[in-house]
Order: structure tokens, then C-alpha cells, then sequence
């Protein structure tokens, strides 16, 4: 019967295959007499997705002092106006500041993320799990908005993570444990783009090794980083020279310097001036130029078409909820709803029954302490009555006894009175005879 049941499965889905591949012979291809319309389609959505602004939120994960906040100014071209992080924090806080930015007739909501305290702690083991914690968290926002009868997709603030920007420090011959740890963990739920902070500190030759030693233990740690996308025939060639700049070796300031007649952002030192925009001195004009002018909405679509994606289907699965059943076969949302539904309410019912049994058992107790505590009242009750009876009959041989006390102590005293007067009467008759 097994073989038969195969054989059966195995001819459905071979007409099924045949049905689809008529289906999309079936399509037809029709030359157009004359214009339509439908080509301003583009042009639409260009406008309509304008009128509603866009959304980018970046997450930065470095160190206290390796230059995050300065580098945020650097590369929007305007100051947060953020304060300076202390270095004696117990644990890892994140701290978002959305701003509203606007280039031309284009608005931006621009939410940046900062790590609080990474890495300051002697024990950096669990420094990424505030990190990840606030990833799922923006993830589960999302999917609640998502799953409910009425949505609001549409004004709905997306808060998840475009894009993390980790900041490695210079001064190392390489990756730290908390670098890769914190990079594992995150790199199936975030755009992961590594960056040398302040790499004016390097030398070129030693730049070179370094870059080369990170990407090389990343390789060996597997850790899957951001890599700019060359499916795309207007881009392909430009980022595939940039995935081979990464790590980028960056430098951020928020001083300007005159440099012939125009004022750029650079660091002055005794030895020199580092110019930011300078690409013989950083990475800077790389970074920016993949990060915001040529990948940003690649970034949004991978957030969302990825990392979402993979975080939706594991929550969902969680909850009961899968596309094929124990066959392997497909199962519909109205189907899993159902099962859903009646697993629910078997649950449901067992539990009822269980918290019947459950207070039958419980009133049955309560019956059997009160019970013996009647009893034991019933017994209290028979003693005190004993008791009651006892004393009583002691009284009453109390008083009897009293009583015959009283009636002998009355006699005597008749007895004495009598004695008494005949002796007075005996001695007057002396005293009248003398």
C-alpha cells in the first residue's frame, strides 16, 4: 500500500507540473497599437515613494571613544549634538536618536543607534546579547504590526536595523573575541559592514595586513558580512571593487581646514593634517559612497526580504505555524488556523477537565477536614459535658455533705445550748438554798 500511495503522490505532482506549464504557455504576448499609460508606472512610484520619505536606521557598535558619533557627523555632513559616553557603565545600553533629514525634495528619518558601555566590562562575554535583544525586539514590533486584522504598515515607523557599522579598534594585530562573538551572533539578523576606526593611526603598510588579517578570521570564524551586490549591471562593477576594500579604514573629524580655497573636514596634527574626503588618506568617500549614494535601499530589501524574513519564519514556526505538514505537503494558512484552533481548544478542554478534577479533589478534602473537624468538635463538645457532669455530681456531694455539716453542726449546738441552760438552772437552786 505504501508503494501505491508514492506512485499516486508522484503522478499528481507530475499533472500538477504539466497543468502549471500550460498555464504559462497559455499566456499570451500582444503587441500594443498604440501608447497606454502604464509606463509612467516607474515615475509613480518614484513620486509616491518621495511623498512618504524613507526610512534608514544604522546600528553602531564599537567601543567607548573609537569615534562613532564623529563619524555619524562626517558622513550626513551635520552635527547630532550627541554627549560622550562614560567608560565605568555595569552593562551594555543602547540608545536610539531618530532625526529628520531632508537633501533636496527628499526626507529622511535617520535612527541611530548607539552601544553604551561595549566592551568596557571585565567580563565581555555577554556583551552582545543587548545588542541581539534589541535587534529581535524591532523584528517582534514589526511582525506584531504585521499580524494584526487592521495594519498600519503604511505610517507605521519601521524601527529594524538596516545596517550594523562595527567599529574594530586599530591598536591589535587583529580581530578581538568580543569582535567576532558579537559578529556571529548577529550576522543572520543585521547587515554587518566592519570598519577601522580611526585608521590614521596606521601606517599604509600596515594597514594592508591588518585589513588582510581580518578579513582572513572572519573567513575562518565564518562570520558573514554585508557584501555589496553585483547583480545589478549599473553597480556590479563598482561594488565589486568595494567589497574588496573592506574592512574600510576610516577617519571622522568635526574641525574644518582650509585646503586651497575650500574648507574640509580634516585632523590637524603636528606631523600633518588627515583630510577625511582625501582618498589616498581613509576610506571615508568609500564608505559613503556604498553605504548611502549606491546601497542603502539594498540594505532596506535585504533587512526585509532576509533577515526579517528568516526571523518571521522561525517566530512563526514557534507559534505553530508551518507551510507543509509531517507529509511534506503544502498547508494552507486557513488549514494551520484550524489545527491551530482545534489543538487550542483540546488543550482548552483538557485543562477544564483537569482543573475539574482538580477542584473535585480539592472539595472533597475540604469536606473530609471539615468533616474531622466536626468530629473533633462533636468529642470536645462530649468531654466538656463529661467534664460538665462530673463536676456537677461533685457539687452535688459538695452540698450534701454541707448540708449535713450544717444540720450536725446545728445539733451540737442545740445539744450545748441545752447542756448549757440546765447547768445555769442547777446553780441558781444552789445559790437560793445558801
Amino acid at each position: 500500500m505504501a508503494a501505491v500511495d508514492v506512485e499516486r503522490a508522484k503522478f499528481i505532482t507530475f499533472i500538477e507540473i504539466i497543468m502549471f506549464e500550460q498555464l504559462e504557455n497559455s499566456i499570451r504576448n500582444l503587441k500594443l497599437s498604440g501608447h497606454v499609460g502604464f509606463d509612467s508606472l516607474p515615475d509613480q512610484l518614484v513620486n509616491k515613494s518621495v511623498q512618504n520619505g524613507f526610512v534608514f536606521n544604522i546600528l553602531c557598535i564599537g567601543e567607548t571613544g573609537l569615534g562613532k558619533s564623529t563619524l555619524m557627523d562626517s558622513l550626513f555632513n551635520t552635527s547630532f549634538e550627541s554627549t560622550p559616553s562614560p567608560h565605568n557603565l555595569p552593562a551594555v545600553k543602547l540608545k536610539a536618536h531618530t532625526y529628520e533629514l531632508q537633501e533636496s525634495n527628499v526626507r529622511l528619518k535617520l535612527t541611530i543607534v548607539d552601544t553604551v558601555g561595549y566592551g568596557d566590562q571585565v567580563n565581555k562575554e555577554d556583551s552582545f546579547k543587548a545588542v541581539v535583544d534589541y535587534i529581535d525586539t524591532q523584528f517582534e514590533a514589526y511582525l506584531q504590526e504585521e499580524l494584526k486584522i487592521k495594519r498600519s504598515l503604511s505610517t507605521y515607523h519601521d524601527s529594524r536595523t538596516h545596517v550594523c557599522l562595527y567599529f574594530i579598534c586599530p591598536t591589535g594585530h587583529g580581530l578581538k573575541s568580543i569582535d567576532l562573538v558579537c559578529m556571529k551572533k548577529l550576522d543572520t539578523k543585521v547587515n554587518i559592514i566592519p570598519i577601522i576606526a580611526k585608521a590614521d593611526t596606521i601606517s599604509k603598510t600596515e594597514l594592508q595586513k591588518f585589513k588582510s588579517k581580518i578579513i582572513s578570521e572572519l573567513q575562518t570564524n565564518g562570520v558573514n558580512i554585508y557584501q555589496f551586490p553585483t547583480d545589478d549591471e549599473s553597480v556590479a562593477d563598482v561594488n565589486t571593487q568595494m567589497n574588496a576594500h573592506v574592512p574600510f579604514a576610516v577617519v571622522g573629524s568635526t574641525d574644518f581646514v582650509r585646503v586651497g580655497n575650500k574648507m574640509m573636514r580634516s585632523r590637524q596634527y603636528p606631523w600633518g593634517t588627515v583630510q577625511v574626503e582625501n582618498e589616498s588618506h581613509c576610506d571615508f568617500v568609500k564608505l559613503r559612497e556604498m553605504l548611502i549614494r549606491t546601497n542603502m535601499e539594498d540594505m532596506r530589501e535585504k533587512t526585509h526580504n532576509r533577515h526579517y524574513e528568516l526571523y518571521r519564519k522561525k517566530r512563526l514556526e514557534q507559534i505553530g505555524f508551518s507551510d507543509v505538514d509531517s507529509e511534506n505537503k503544502p498547508v494552507s494558512f486557513q488549514k494551520t488556523c484550524e489545527a491551530k484552533r482545534s489543538t487550542h481548544l483540546q488543550e482548552l478542554q483538557q485543562k477544564e477537565d483537569e482543573m475539574r478534577q482538580m477542584f473535585v479533589i480539592r472539595v472533597k478534602d475540604a469536606e473530609a477536614e471539615l468533616k474531622e473537624a466536626e468530629k473533633d468538635l462533636h468529642n470536645k463538645f462530649d468531654k466538656l459535658k463529661r467534664d460538665h457532669t462530673d463536676e456537677k455530681k461533685k457539687l452535688e456531694e459538695s452540698r450534701k455533705k454541707l448540708e449535713e455539716d450544717i444540720q450536725e453542726f446545728n445539733r451540737r449546738r442545740a445539744q450545748i445550748a441545752m447542756q448549757s441552760q440546765s447547768h445555769h438552772t442547777l446553780t441558781l437552786g444552789k445559790s437560793k438554798k445558801k
